[in-house]
């Protein structure tokens, strides 16, 4: 039985990487309309605010037209946590973000100069409160993506699969 369970997890994890890659390619004819300045963010952005993207690839689309919203991507800002010892470059890791088929990752500011962006700070939060998360994020560095989650994201195109009850996930 676990044998069996573990081939479908592996089949799917392919299938899901599969369609990570088609759904990863860029939409023609995006283009933004205030682009992000990288180092206007940086000065505006505080450790633990979430910077909000409206993406330009195909699952972007999809995420937007599901949630009714502009932005379809979120990446935390982490500040200098990441900032290499060696003072002679300017541009590090800011951001950690979770990718469909990338998983965990950090990213400079830069990645996102020709989107349309904007900055969401919680409210409330202490600064020990940011620290925390911030580290949380930072642990999970590395961490892949539950490419299952995929077939989730098709299930509202597709409310009623033509796929036998037992087989559909709940």
């Amino acid at each position: 039985m676990t044998e069996a369970r573990d081939m479908k997890d592996s089949l799917l994890d392919h299938l899901g990487r599969f369609l990570a890659r088609r759904l990863h390619s860029p939409n023609a004819g995006y283009e933004p309309y205030t682009p992000s300045d990288p180092a206007t963010l940086s000065r505006s952005l505080r450790a633990g605010d979430i910077l909000l993207v409206e993406g330009n690839q195909k699952v972007s689309a999809a995420i937007k037209y599901l949630t009714q919203s502009t932005w379809s991507h979120a990446a935390l800002f982490v500040g200098t946590a990441l900032k290499p010892d060696d003072e002679s470059t300017d541009e590090y890791p800011q951001l950690v973000e979770v990718n469909l088929g990338e998983g965990c990752v950090a990213v400079p500011l830069s990645k996102y100069a020709r989107f349309n962006t904007r900055i969401c700070r919680p409210v409330g939060l202490t600064p020990d409160d940011r620290a925390a998360v911030v580290a949380y994020m930072v642990e999970r560095l590395g961490v892949r993506y539950d490419m299952k989650n995929i077939f989730d994201l098709l299930r509202y195109f597709f409310p009623t699969p033509p796929v036998p009850v037992r087989w559909r996930r709940r």
